[in-house]
């Protein structure tokens, strides 16, 4: 084969390279995205999964996040917040401006909230135990838009604020 033809065989074969590799992209970037927002090893967890209810009209805060969590599940019990109080890290200080109760005694409805983190976290109270522990509901904390459900111990409680 002359040297002409090998090299023309070369590029033949960069160019298709090429195409292969844009190919890929355009095929990897969606898959790269999603795994970006979902937690694809929570998923495997028996106690996680999507939210997969109803969208509330009324709740502002933005879905998938804990603190739509928190505020939609106030609602379903007969209790709204208001849709003003912003990031999570910032909850206990508007619910004390708004004259509602914060200490660090879980109770039944009422919302764990914690500074911790950049934005903060807050969570459902849905059940307080003759022992102490407590069962919170949450979005958000093992990956976005999924629910869980976690036990605390009595002791865990000083660690954070509660909102009646």
């Amino acid at each position: 084969m002359s040297p002409v033809a090998l090299l023309a065989k070369a590029s033949m074969k960069r160019e298709a390279m090429v195409v292969f590799g844009v190919i890929a992209i355009l095929f990897l970037l969606p898959v790269i995205a999603m795994t970006s927002v979902t937690n694809i090893g929570a998923l495997a967890d028996s106690n996680v999964q999507l939210y997969t209810g109803p969208v509330s009209t009324t709740d502002t805060y933005i879905y998938g996040y804990c603190t739509y969590w928190a505020a939609l599940r106030r609602q379903e019990v007969g209790e709204p917040i208001p849709n003003t109080w912003g990031d999570a890290h910032t909850w206990d200080d508007y619910a004390r401006l708004a004259h509602y109760t914060v200490d660090h005694t879980p109770a039944k409805d009422s919302i764990m909230q914690t500074d911790t983190g950049k934005l903060g976290h807050v969570a459902f109270v849905e059940s307080v135990n003759p022992d102490g522990t407590w069962t919170i509901s949450e979005m958000n904390y093992k990956g976005w838009d999924e629910t869980d459900n976690r036990t605390l111990t009595a002791a865990d409680a000083q660690n954070y604020n509660f909102i009646h």
